[in-house]
């Protein structure tokens, strides 16, 4: 049994959880692609695929065979695109990596624009905030506010876009706080922070520049999602430092106010990070490609 096949087989059956699907989407028959993945199961001495009536899921030994396949699969298209006379087209599971942020109304919209564009493929979004592995874990692409200097070994950083962080409140809360007309009258004013940790000093950067002045905040909402820092904010629970773009309906709409706009503020680059190798596949290629094309106009704000 051609082993390049059966792998192709066990990609569809662990990206559509059925081995009908799978089957009808190759053109086999169910009893068909069960032998395949019955020949890679011998070939490696475990099991791969986790079979019941209803459902079909990966072991933790499958897990970690599906990405190394989908690589070496993805290198294989890519290099007989390169050296043949077909553009293949993009299709397959993207399993992409965002901060909690990137779950904006521009953001969606992106996704859909490249959904109409590529139809077969599948993004599979992970916001848990984390900085993922993204070889062991099977990750195509990664979005990250971090410097280059800072990627593990092996992996490539595109930049994409220049976000600027904004210091705001709800007017209710300045209202009933005061409103700081210098950075020294922030001092003593509730911070919905981004932070694992607990320490009540919090660096600003004064025009963007390093050597801000640092200001002792009361911490009352600490959180390593901005989604609920965001939601806080709105209520008027205090100061949130958050991402322009992410805010900007709700100050255009007065929900939320600028805090000393003209000297308090925090700029990063957001880059597109992926593994280093020497073909990218289709799915991550036009992904990149659409990315740095909108990413500009879609994190500014």
């Amino acid at each position: 049994m051609d082993t390049l096949t059966s792998l192709r087989v066990f990609c569809e059956i662990a990206e559509l959880k059925s081995f009908t699907a799978a089957a009808n989407r190759l053109g086999l028959s169910p009893a068909m692609a069960s032998k395949h993945v019955m020949h890679l199961e011998s070939r490696v001495g475990s099991r791969l695929l986790n079979r019941t009536s209803r459902r079909v899921s990966l072991t933790e030994p499958g897990a970690l065979y599906l990405a190394q396949a989908r690589r070496m699969l993805d290198d294989l298209d890519e290099v007989e695109a390169a050296i043949g006379t077909v553009t293949r087209a993009p299709r397959g599971t993207l399993r992409l990596s965002a901060p909690v942020w990137a779950a904006s109304n521009g953001f969606v919209a992106f996704l859909k624009d490249y959904n109409q564009r590529y139809p077969d493929v599948s993004v599979e979004l992970d916001l848990s905030g984390r900085t993922v592995n993204l070889v062991e874990e099977g990750f195509d692409l990664a979005l990250r506010a971090k410097a280059p200097a800072s990627l593990d070994p092996g992996l490539i950083a595109r930049p994409l876009a220049e976000i600027e962080f904004h210091l705001m409140a709800a007017p209710d809360y300045l209202d009933r706080a005061g409103r700081p007309r210098e950075i020294a009258e922030l001092n003593g004013h509730a911070l919905l922070r981004y932070h694992n940790g607990a320490n009540p000093v919090v660096p600003l950067l004064a025009g963007g520049h390093e050597g801000g002045e640092k200001i002792a905040f009361r911490n009352v909402l600490v959180s390593d999602n901005e989604t609920l820092l965001h939601l806080a904010a709105r209520r008027g629970m205090g100061l949130v430092l958050l991402p322009g773009f992410l805010a900007e309906d709700d100050l255009k709409a007065g929900r939320l106010e600028q805090v000393l706009p003209d000297v308090l503020g925090l700029k990063t680059r957001l880059h597109a990070v992926y593994p280093s190798r020497k073909y990218l596949s289709a799915k991550v290629r036009t992904f990149i490609d659409l990315l740095i094309e909108r990413a500009p106009p879609l994190f500014q704000g």
